[in-house]
């Protein structure tokens, strides 16, 4: 899949190593680079002339308690390092830049946003394939959708119990499908299901194939991504190329990536997260008026505009 100007290296240097900065710098100082893009913003101690780094967000900063200790640890020790020694950062969202700049008193000019996109394979499908891809999980089409991995910053108890809240009111009979593998301190995810009555009512579908995803999306109602914080939200972007209606959390880069084509709710309270959820479901022409609107926003983020903006900034840092 790399055009001829593509040279696959293979590294050695396992991630979060005690000694990944000089260990990877060992291993690239002998392909003599004028530029090394560092995707985990971590980037070498040594090794080439230039260093562009992304920092997809800063949730180590905002929400620690929601990490592990040793990768608090991690992140911690080496962020304001890296925004150092970068030469030029990548931010996937306006919101993260302003992070950047307003948390670790990064130069606004040292960082520029560059959006992610969805892979054109989120598009809306004919109804017999996404019946195809649904009859496999057991599922019918009309149930409510999560994606995302199991962790705490993705609010599930939070979203839990605003289902409940639907389910008790009766503005939906659907079940709650979270398709996610588990992250990290995920346990109160597990215990929120089953503290809330919901074990029959809340689907989990672990190492769901990437292909199937375009059709769980065309099936759903809505996804709804009430993140205490996201750094861009790629599901939410999937979700809206698919033409499903989103239910987002109002804060971090998920307004930002929305626009107006989704429904804002507060994360902290599952009061908000139902009314969101149930002003989405009760409204046949909300629904319509939104995947319209999604899928027009959708469109906007394209990786060929991403690959542009980044070789700009490669060929500025080079310069």
């Amino acid at each position: 899949r790399f055009g001829p100007n593509f040279h696959p290296v293979t590294l050695w240097t396992p991630p979060h190593h005690r000694l990944e900065r000089w260990a990877l710098g060992a291993e690239i100082a002998r392909l003599r680079l004028d530029l090394l893009h560092s995707p985990d913003f971590i980037p070498p101690a040594f090794g080439a002339r230039r260093f562009v780094v992304t920092v997809h967000d800063l949730n180590f900063i905002y929400y620690p308690q929601f990490l592990t200790a040793e990768s608090r640890r991690y992140y911690a020790g080496q962020i304001e390092w890296a925004v150092r020694k970068a030469n030029h950062i990548l931010a996937d969202s306006e919101a993260t830049r302003s992070d950047l700049v307003r948390l670790l008193d990064v130069p606004p000019d040292k960082v520029t946003t560059v959006h992610l996109a969805a892979d054109p394979a989120f598009r809306p499908l004919p109804p017999s394939a996404v019946r195809t891809t649904l009859s496999r999980y057991g599922l019918e089409p009309g149930y409510l959708l999560f994606v995302g991995t199991l962790e705490p910053r993705k609010n599930l108890p939070g979203l839990f119990a605003a289902y409940r809240r639907l389910r008790e009111g009766g503005a939906t009979d659907a079940p709650l499908v979270v398709v996610g593998d588990k992250g990290w301190l995920y346990e109160e995810v597990f215990s929120a299901v089953e503290r809330l009555s919901l074990t029959e009512h809340v689907r989990f579908l672990h190492g769901v194939p990437g292909a199937d995803l375009p059709a769980l999306y065309n099936g759903a109602a809505l996804l709804v991504l009430p993140s205490f914080y996201e750094g861009f939200g790629l599901p939410a972007l999937e979700a809206m190329a698919c033409g499903t209606p989103v239910v987002v959390s109002d804060r971090g880069s998920l307004p930002e990536v929305v626009g107006n084509a989704g429904v804002l709710v507060d994360p902290e309270d599952p009061d908000r997260i139902a009314e969101g959820l149930a002003a989405v479901l009760g409204d046949p022409t909300l629904r319509e008026r939104l995947a319209a609107r999604g899928k027009a926003r959708a469109a906007d983020f394209t990786w060929e505009k991403t690959a542009r903006k980044t070789l700009e900034i490669y060929r500025q840092v080079v310069a």
